[in-house]
């Protein structure tokens, strides 16, 4: 293969966008992981600045199987878009483990959206399947990745509870049958959902302890939206992987884990055990789930589309 270039556009028609593959990319990540077949290396964080959201991160892994690659993913997040720029600023470089040669470099933001957006898509569907009542806190990229998610992934949504800090629409429209309720607060958008997706850049908590109720999910996307006395009121409380980054993620419940209130012994589950080994909560119980984002997620989803677009004649060739 040559080593290749892919845009955006080019993500899209090699088919980023495709759900269904992307949650089969996920099963397959975590079941390569299970048998040592992948492996990740804790990321490097570089500071930006004095905003402790602005933040450069490394992210190594290496996936087998079908993916079979090993890359870098680079990324650049800013609390606020700098003048003329971007908040957010991506790019993965990939190697192919069996011939050891550079596969290529593609644009991951979008990219990235679109793995923690399946990787909740795949909660949702193991642990509330039937959804038809969903809370979205934020309206930048990633909340918009989730809603396109919940609208292609759960036919029986016929709610979309909406907060945003700005006041700026989710979407200006969405499917006949399906109603978009703004609310004024983060805790009124999820009273009224059944599953609540919080994808903000919030360095303060919006939800209290009221948000846990009898038979609800809680998935935290963002950053830091979920207060410590809301954690410690969920039944169960789960995460997509414990590990390094308990050392160094500034989510929640990293965050609470490191100010001495949360053991790792009380995390229920992971996504392995939820998405693989059929864990569930018991019946009524509120489910509170930590989305870090896994490397292995990264690597598999760009080289799956790496070697489409070269199938496809799809990019820029770097090196022929």
């Amino acid at each position: 293969m040559s080593e290749l270039f892919l845009t955006r556009a080019d993500l899209i028609a090699a088919g980023a966008l495709d759900w269904d593959a992307a949650l089969d990319d996920i099963h397959e990540a975590l079941t390569l992981l299970k048998r040592g077949e992948a492996e990740m290396a804790a990321e490097n964080v570089l500071p930006l600045g004095p905003d402790p959201r602005d933040k450069g991160y490394g992210l190594p892994a290496r996936v087998g199987g079908r993916f079979n690659a090993a890359g870098l993913k680079w990324t650049l997040h800013r609390a606020e878009a700098p003048a003329g720029g971007e908040a957010i600023t991506s790019r993965t470089v990939l190697d192919d483990l069996g011939t050891g040669r550079a596969m290529g470099m593609l644009d991951s933001a979008m990219l990235t959206r679109v793995r923690t957006a399946a990787l909740s898509g795949a909660v949702m569907r193991a642990l509330h399947p039937g959804v038809t009542r969903l809370a979205i806190l934020g309206a930048g990229p990633q909340a918009r990745m989730h809603l396109d998610m919940a609208l292609a992934l759960f036919p029986a949504l016929r709610e979309v509870h909406h907060w945003t800090r700005s006041g700026r629409p989710l979407v200006e429209a969405l499917p006949d049958g399906i109603a978009l309720v703004a609310h004024e607060t983060p805790m009124a958008a999820c009273l009224a959902a059944e599953v609540s997706l919080t994808c903000t850049s919030s360095p303060e908590p919006l939800l209290g302890p009221e948000v846990m109720r009898s038979g609800t999910l809680i998935l935290q996307v963002g950053y830091h939206e979920v207060s410590f006395d809301a954690i410690d009121a969920a039944d169960a409380v789960t995460c997509d992987l414990w590990g390094d980054f308990a050392r160094t993620s500034a989510k929640s419940l990293f965050q609470m884990h490191r100010a001495g209130r949360f053991p790792e012994r009380r995390v229920a589950a992971d996504a392995a055990a939820i998405l693989l080994d059929g864990w569930r909560p018991a019946p009524g119980a509120c489910t509170y789930f930590s989305s870090f984002g896994l490397n292995i997620f990264d690597i598999a989803f760009a080289a799956r589309l790496m070697r489409r677009a070269g199938d496809l004649g799809l990019g820029v060739t770097l090196v022929p």
